[in-house]
C-alpha cells in the first residue's frame, strides 16, 4: 500500500483510508475488529471516524464507532501503527435531530473542548493524529446544496473553532487539524485566519468525490494542489451506487440505500443513467465497476487518501484490491467522455 504525505506534516498516510460509520449500526464490534485487522494487515494506517459515528445519527448509538476502535487499540496495541482521525459536529439546520450531542452540538470554543474529551475518551487515547471540523456552522452550499443562498445564519465565528483547535494542539491533545464539507470561502478562510493569528493550518479537507459528483474539481482541486491541502475523499463509490447494485430498482438486502430512506443524495434519474454508463465502460475494458470508480478517485493529484467503507469482508477486500489497479489512458478518456455527457449529476 502506498503512502502519501498529510499535507504539509511529517505523517504519511495510505493512499486508501478506511472509514468507520457503519460501525455500530450495520457492523458489530466483532465484524469492525476483523475489518481493522485486515486493513492493516494489507498495509491500511489510516483510521478515519466522527463523534456522532455510526450513521443515520442516533442518541442511542452515537460514540459507538469512536468506542469500537479504542476497544480494538486497546486490545492490540496497534495505537502506535495507526493514524487516528476524527470529526467535532457543529450545529446544522440539515442536520436536525442531534440534541443527545452535547444538547445540541456547536463549534464555539466550550463545545470542541467538551467534545476532544468525548472523543479521546472513546477512543482510548491521549491524542487523536488529526481532529477536523466535520462541517460548517454557517449556511453554505453543502450536503449536495451547489447554488450558494446568503443568510444571516452565520454560526460560530470561524476564528473561534480555529482558535479552539489551535489549544488543543498546543495541549498536546491533538496534532493536526483538518475540515470537512467545506467550501472555497471556507478552505481560504482557514488558510488565512492561521496565517494572520499564527494559529495551526488545515491540513486536509474531507469532501465528498466520486464519479457522479466531481464538484470538489471546480475551485477546490486547484486550493489542495497550490496550498499542498490533499483532499480526503469521502464517499467514492456514491453510497455504494457506482457498483451498480442498485440499478434497475434493485435493493439488496442490508444495503445502506435499502436500509434507510435518508440516502437519497446518488438517486436521481441523472445519476442511474451515468452509472448505468460507467458500468458498462468498466466491463467493456475488463475492469470491476467498483475496481474503476475507486482507482479513479485514488489517481487524482490532488487526493492524499481514499476513504472507503464496507459493511461486509468481501466489500473490504474488493476496495483495497482497487489500489492495484492502473486505469488504462483510453478507459479514463471514456470516463471523461460520461462525465461531459452527463455532469455532476448528484452533486
Amino acid at each position: 500500500m502506498k503512502k502519501r504525505p498529510l499535507g504539509n506534516t511529517d505523517i504519511q498516510v495510505s493512499e486508501i483510508c478506511l472509514g468507520t460509520m457503519t460501525w455500530g449500526e450495520q457492523n458489530t464490534q466483532d465484524e469492525a475488529f476483523s475489518q481493522m485487522d485486515y486493513a492493516l494487515e494489507r498495509g491500511i494506517n489510516f483510521f478515519d471516524a466522527a463523534e456522532m459515528y455510526p450513521v443515520p445519527p442516533r442518541a442511542e448509538t452515537q460514540g459507538s464507532t469512536e468506542t469500537i476502535i479504542g476497544n480494538w487499540l486497546a486490545k492490540t496495541g496497534n495505537r502506535d501503527k495507526i493514524i487516528v482521525a476524527s470529526k467535532v459536529a457543529g450545529r446544522s439546520s440539515r442536520n436536525a435531530g442531534m440534541g443527545h450531542i452535547r444538547g445540541g452540538p456547536r463549534l464555539s470554543a466550550e463545545h470542541v473542548r467538551e467534545a476532544i474529551e468525548g472523543s479521546l475518551r472513546r477512543l482510548q487515547t491521549d491524542y487523536l493524529d488529526l481532529y477536523q471540523v466535520h462541517w460548517p456552522e454557517r449556511s453554505a452550499n453543502f450536503f449536495g446544496q451547489l447554488g450558494y443562498r446568503p443568510s444571516d445564519n452565520h454560526g460560530i465565528p470561524i476564528q473561534e473553532t480555529l482558535e479552539a483547535l489551535g489549544e488543543l494542539v498546543k495541549a498536546g491533545k491533538v496534532r493536526h487539524i483538518g475540515i470537512s464539507n467545506e467550501t472555497p470561502w471556507g478552505f481560504m478562510e482557514y488558510c488565512r485566519l492561521a496565517d494572520k493569528y499564527d494559529l495551526p493550518r488545515i491540513v486536509s479537507v474531507q469532501n465528498p468525490y466520486n464519479l457522479l459528483n466531481r464538484t470538489y474539481e471546480v475551485g477546490l482541486a486547484e486550493m489542495s494542489i497550490r496550498e499542498n491541502i490533499g483532499l480526503l475523499a469521502y464517499s467514492p463509490l456514491a453510497f455504494g451506487v457506482l457498483s451498480g447494485k442498485y440499478l434497475n430498482g434493485r435493493r439488496p438486502a442490508g444495503a445502506r440505500i435499502t436500509l434507510f430512506d435518508r440516502f437519497v443524495r446518488y438517486q436521481n434519474p441523472q445519476a442511474e443513467a451515468a452509472t448505468e454508463a460507467y458500468v458498462n465502460l468498466a466491463r467493456e475494458h475488463g475492469v470491476d465497476p467498483v475496481a474503476m470508480a475507486l482507482a479513479f478517485v485514488t489517481s487524482r493529484q490532488f487526493v492524499t487518501s481514499n476513504i472507503i467503507g464496507a459493511t461486509t469482508m468481501e466489500q473490504l477486500k474488493e476496495n483495497i484490491d482497487s489500489a492495484e489497479v492502473t486505469l488504462s489512458e483510453e478507459l479514463l478518456e471514456g470516463i471523461e467522455k460520461i462525465h461531459k455527457q452527463y455532469s455532476n449529476p448528484a452533486p
